[in-house]
């Protein structure tokens, strides 16, 4: 059965609303596929920040980068995500997207952890400009386990509706765990 990566959707989403120019996040840099879209949707007169804790992630974006020939400013941070507010000043940020989980074709024991992937969205939040997108695909089931899946959709649940507008979506009839694509938009 053919579905669509829940990454494709918010890529929908993120094309829509980013602009030349712009200041993106990859919070979540993994084998750097967001970073180049995001690059791409920025332009040579924007800049993206791509955050990993795995050296092997930031190695591999850092090839997809030169593979695909990327010409925009970016820089690769080898740091928790829960840190972005030391790198990026607060109301700048256009888009933020998280791909939570593990790296694909890593280690599966190296995961977000809700702790940390709380303290990101926290911290992201302030950094978005008014008007800014954050996405988020939380991924869930055996190797990641549930916690953090649940810990996200509480604080999401309870994020004031007078400053965010917060919408989920996942696919429904989709077998095991599908992953959920939460978006929320600062008002």
């Amino acid at each position: 059965m053919n579905f669509e990566p829940i990454t494709k959707w918010c890529h929908h989403f993120i094309q829509n609303h980013v602009l030349p120019g712009d200041i993106c996040i990859d919070a979540t840099a993994g084998n750097g596929h967001d970073t180049v879209f995001l690059c791409h949707l920025v332009g040579s007169q924007g800049k993206v920040y791509a955050f990993d804790v795995q050296q092997q992630a930031i190695d591999r974006t850092r090839a997809r980068l030169q593979e695909k020939q990327v010409h925009c400013f970016y820089e690769l941070i080898l740091d928790s995500h829960a840190h972005m507010d030391q790198y990026i000043s607060s109301n700048t940020v256009s888009c933020i997207a998280f791909n939570f989980g593990y790296l694909p074709g890593g280690d599966h024991s190296i995961c977000t952890r809700a702790d940390s992937s709380l303290e990101a969205i926290k911290k992201g939040l302030l950094l978005l400009k008014q008007e800014g997108l954050m996405t988020l695909c939380i991924y869930r089931g055996k190797d990641t386990g549930f916690g953090e899946q649940n810990a996200l959709l509480h604080y999401l649940k309870n994020l004031d509706s007078k400053k965010y507008f917060v919408v989920l979506s996942q696919y429904y009839n989709r077998p095991n765990h599908p992953p959920i694509l939460a978006l929320i938009r600062k008002l």
